[in-house]
């Protein structure tokens, strides 16, 4: 592997080619950045070439990085400042040209090591607002600028410590009168360098080994699209009869093949140093997104739009690579939310009951139980990555304000399914191309569902059987098919990027 640098710098950057680092500087939010994250902060002395001699210049830089990285993994530092304290001495020049307020945009040299390899990127355009000079005279210290902005990512390419540490600074200082107007001249560009040289880098990160598959780059924004009419009657969504557009035809089978062999790996008796799994303290993150679709009810031959529903997902409560068998297996929670409650939005349904009675109907799918649980199987010695993700969760189905030919039907308040029902989800994808679902970027998912009987019908007579005989599934067979269009996801570590806030996706049948 060789050190891979996208530069945007106005300068070269200075590389030391090896196997083991890989810098990218493209600037590119991650989404996949999910380690836990430090604020890092570090105070360096500089000596900067004035024309009124050199100057010593403190700086403190700060960013948020985080404390462990899998290799290859993009990682973004965030909130970067970089302070720089000029003494008085260092602002003659700007006052005798009667300037009032001095700005400036600096550029880092940042040094980024892991092993033995090295390469230097640059944080450029880092703008530090103006600031007010003070008069001549009076007893201060000097100024503070504070330079920020977007810098560049960097992933490194082996396990180990690895370091990044600042280095060079240029500052491009603009001095104004107190107009406004620019000085004459109006800029100053002065490059400083380190005044020490001990180590003192701005954060340490542990880059741990992992054959686990990156992100792929997320996919354009779903058009926003508003929810489905209350009134709406709704085709059954089709089922699908053919993989996504661009999906490896033989990735389900590649998945069950894998799946087998980590199976047989685990029964090995000495299985060495498989698989391994890392603590939900390294990887696991916050994001958020919308799902919306439809789901059939077979009895009535029709389908009740389901969303725009708001989850809230917990990434990597459990992360298992398994090297030996070439799979990455991670465990994901998600919680519904609607108004503060643990369910999808109501939605209003017209069917045909028994098939010539207009029946409608408001249906509430509530959260019930633990979260719901968004399992992801990977296989990695395959370059294009294929993935299957299961999402279950336990739902309770609530009805309320029917009408049966336009009339009010009094169900009473507590109308339901008589106890909690699994819903069962899949969606196939590939990473490389990205096509098909995949949790980060989203896409379909689709399965079915046992609608068990309802209990709490009616007001002054039972109406249980006659939702029963026509919604609930025959005896356990999960029969109602249901198909949901996910959107990507706006991951917490990225709150910056496309995906934020998070869209509602356009729903397929």
């Amino acid at each position: 592997m060789t050190v891979d640098v996208r530069a945007v710098a106005r300068r070269p950057l200075h590389l030391a080619l090896g196997g083991a680092l890989v810098v990218a500087t493209a600037l590119i939010p991650s989404a996949e950045s999910v380690a836990a994250d430090q604020t890092s902060e570090v105070t360096l002395p500089y000596t900067c070439p004035f024309p009124s001699g050199p100057e010593k210049v403190e700086v403190a830089v700060k960013a948020v990085l985080p404390v462990s990285a899998r290799t290859e993994e993009t990682i973004r530092p965030g909130d970067v400042s970089v302070d720089v304290s000029l003494a008085r001495s260092a602002l003659a020049q700007f006052t005798a040209l009667e300037a009032a307020t001095l700005s400036a945009v600096a550029e880092l040299t940042v040094r980024n090591t892991v092993g033995e390899h090295t390469a230097d990127a640059s944080w450029q355009q880092l703008e530090a607002p103006a600031v007010p000079l003070p008069p001549e005279g009076e007893d201060e210290d000097g100024v503070v600028l504070t330079a920020t902005g977007d810098v560049p990512t960097v992933a490194f390419g082996s396990p180990g410590r690895a370091t990044i540490a600042p280095a060079a600074l240029s500052l491009t200082l603009a001095s104004f009168t107190e107009d406004g107007a620019p000085t004459t001249p109006p800029e100053l560009t002065v490059v400083c360098e380190r005044a020490d040289d001990e180590e003192r880098p701005l954060a340490e990160i542990t880059v741990r080994d992992s054959a686990g598959p990156t992100t792929p780059a997320p996919t354009p924004d779903a058009p926003d699209t508003p929810v489905p009419g209350e009134d709406d009657a709704a085709e059954p969504p089709a089922k699908p009869d053919r993989p996504a557009p661009g999906l490896d035809p033989d990735a389900h089978r590649r998945i069950d093949d894998l799946t087998e062999a980590r199976l047989e790996a685990l029964d090995d008796p000495d299985p060495g140093s498989c698989p391994i799994e890392i603590p939900p303290e390294w990887v696991m993150t916050t994001a958020e997104t919308y799902a919306a679709g439809y789901a059939n009810a077979v009895k009535l031959d029709g389908a009740a739009a389901l969303g725009p529903a708001f989850m809230k997902v917990v990434l990597n409560k459990r992360y298992i690579n398994d090297s030996c068998a070439s799979t990455v297996d991670v465990t994901s929670e998600v919680e519904f939310e609607y108004q503060g409650k643990r369910q999808l939005p109501p939605t209003k349904a017209t069917f045909l009951s028994y098939g010539f009675m207009p029946t409608t109907a408001t249906m509430v799918l509530e959260q019930v139980g633990p979260p719901a649980v968004v399992q992801t199987h990977t296989v990695t010695n395959t370059p294009t990555y294929p993935e299957e993700s299961t999402v279950t969760a336990q739902l309770s189905m609530r009805l309320y304000d029917v009408k049966v030919n336009g009339v009010p039907l009094d169900v009473g308040p507590d109308c339901r399914t008589e106890r909690p029902f699994e819903q069962v989800l899949k969606g196939y994808g590939q990473s490389y191309p990205p096509a098909g679902y995949l949790v980060a970027t989203g896409g379909n998912l689709t399965g079915y569902a046992h609608i068990p009987p309802f209990k709490g019908c009616g007001v002054g007579e039972n109406l249980d059987p006659l939702f029963t005989s026509a919604i609930s599934s025959v005896g356990k067979k999960a029969d109602n098919y249901t198909k949901m269009t996910q959107a990507p996801l706006c991951v917490a570590t990225n709150p910056d990027g496309p995906d934020c806030p998070p869209k509602v996706p356009k729903p397929e049948r």
